[in-house]
């Protein structure tokens, strides 16, 4: 039987791995930082599994030099991360802390030194308590204040950065902050999270021409969506109209604005019960429809959808945490599904099609545009064995799989630059606390000790080589 085919990318495919702040940086009281809504949020009891808190984290801020010597023993090429910006702000309003912006500026240089190119998210959920206590995203001043933020940084950084997201999923911040309340702040609030989604919007189009005014032209900008391919359970016209409402509320309540300077229609009429939307004002269309560099798309699985009678509906049940409450506004109407198969510990299906589907769907919206995969990944119950190796196979197919998936979207057309595997090291996983373990390094916490999987030596191999190694194969 002939050898299959190896998988090969392009030359210039960047091959990376992505953390955030919160999740992994710790120090959350030093230098001048101040509480963001996630110290809030895990201090509160109940909030966090087992009372975990990002407090120490997988301590990054004192070990940085350390991870990164570990990024370029792995032969990654790029690393996207996040910055706090209570640490660089900490009022979220006024100058910046020199302090603060010290740590990243050390960050940057070590990577640069390193050979490894920095992707900076300027926001990834974790804003200045004092932001929120004025109202945080649904009040519209938080997006004018972003964009402050976001000129600090570029002015800071924007000689060495090259590549920057504005926001990371702005759907958690907005649905998971304000609607279910399952992640900080914790609100349960529809349709204050729907103003959240329009002012996480305008923030992104404000933050992106703040950047631009402070940066070198050649830079970067973009932003990260995860916007999941949604599917219905059948092809009957109720099915079909619940995947549309879920659709517009997973991405065209973003991608609308961001790329085509309109909301869905649909949508409006969706959450009318909710909202006039009369808080968009005259010229946020236009602002938010920024011409982008590039677009980031965060993938875990797809979404499966039916419809159900009002009330039928567990909230919760399409695994986005559990709650009374949805994180999605005026969709009491639609069931969610659990595709049959195999299932990560977060519950969620492997299915690497729908990673070709999202990039083929984008590649059709804009068109012209080039496409990074920014997160992707999975949770597993990762252990030591005996020897202190950890072996993680489960990882690895999942990889090779939706690697695989990457390089046919290639084929097929779309202009693909680049991976980021979620996630560099195993990390404070939100709501999760500590449980559910992503990292392609385990880390253990008590003693900090970084130990790369066998996902990480192979992912590695795919990064220096530039093809997809066997699936046995982690040296």
């Amino acid at each position: 039987m002939p050898e299959p085919t190896p998988v090969t990318f392009p030359p210039a495919f960047l091959w990376g791995a992505a953390t955030s702040a919160y999740q992994i940086e710790g120090a959350a009281a030093e230098d001048g930082r101040t509480p963001s809504i996630w110290d809030t949020f895990s201090h509160t009891p109940g909030k966090v599994h087992n009372g975990d808190t990002g407090d120490t984290a997988a301590d990054h801020y004192h070990r940085y030099r350390d991870d990164v010597a570990l990024m370029k023993d792995l032969g990654l090429k790029a690393y996207r991360f996040s910055v706090s910006w209570s640490r660089v702000q900490p009022t979220g309003r006024g100058p910046a802390a020199q302090r603060g912006l010290d740590f990243y500026r050390r960050l940057v240089d070590e990577l640069l030194a390193a050979g490894i190119e920095p992707a900076l998210t300027v926001y990834h959920w974790d804003l200045p308590q004092e932001l929120e206590d004025a109202g945080g995203w649904p009040e519209r001043d938080t997006a004018y204040r972003f964009a402050e933020y976001a000129r600090l940084l570029g002015e800071a950084l924007g000689d060495r950065v090259k590549q920057w997201i504005t926001l990371n999923e702005p759907w958690c911040s907005a649905f998971l902050g304000y609607a279910s309340g399952v992640h900080a702040p914790g609100r349960t609030e529809p349709a204050a999270a729907l103003r959240a989604a329009h002012h996480l919007n305008l923030a992104h189009g404000l933050g992106t021409a703040a950047l631009r005014s402070v940066m070198p032209a050649g830079n970067s900008v973009a932003i990260s969506l995860n916007t999941a391919p949604v599917r219905p359970l059948t092809q009957s016209p109720a099915d079909l109209a619940a995947a549309r409402k879920i659709d517009d509320l997973s991405g065209g309540i973003f991608h609308g604005p961001v790329l085509h300077g309109a909301y869905p229609q649909s949508l409006l009429e969706a959450t009318a019960p909710l909202t006039d939307w009369s808080f968009v004002q005259d010229g946020d269309l236009e602002q938010i429809r920024q011409p982008i560099d590039a677009i980031c798309l965060n993938y875990y699985t797809p979404t499966v959808v039916s419809a159900a009678d009002p009330g039928a509906r567990v909230p919760g049940a399409d695994g986005h945490g559990a709650s009374e409450y949805s994180p999605w506004p005026a969709a009491d109407d639609v069931a969610f599904h659990q595709p049959p198969g195999e299932r990560t510990e977060m519950g969620w299906s492997v299915d690497p099609t729908g990673l070709h589907e999202l990039i083929m769907r984008y590649h059709r919206e804009a068109p012209g545009t080039p496409l990074y995969i920014s997160e992707n990944g999975a949770a597993y119950d990762d252990k030591p064995d005996a020897d202190g190796t950890v072996d993680d196979p489960g990882r690895v197919a999942y990889l090779n799989g939706h690697l695989a998936a990457v390089r046919q979207a290639i084929t097929d057309g779309a202009d693909v630059r680049g991976y980021y595997l979620w996630s560099l090291l195993d990390n404070f996983e939100w709501a999760y606390g500590y449980e559910k373990r992503f990292g392609a390094v385990y880390v253990d916490f008590a003693s900090q000790r970084r130990t790369p999987k066998s996902s990480a030596l192979w992912y590695g191999r795919a990064a220096r080589t530039g093809t997809l190694p066997p699936v046995d194969a982690a040296e």
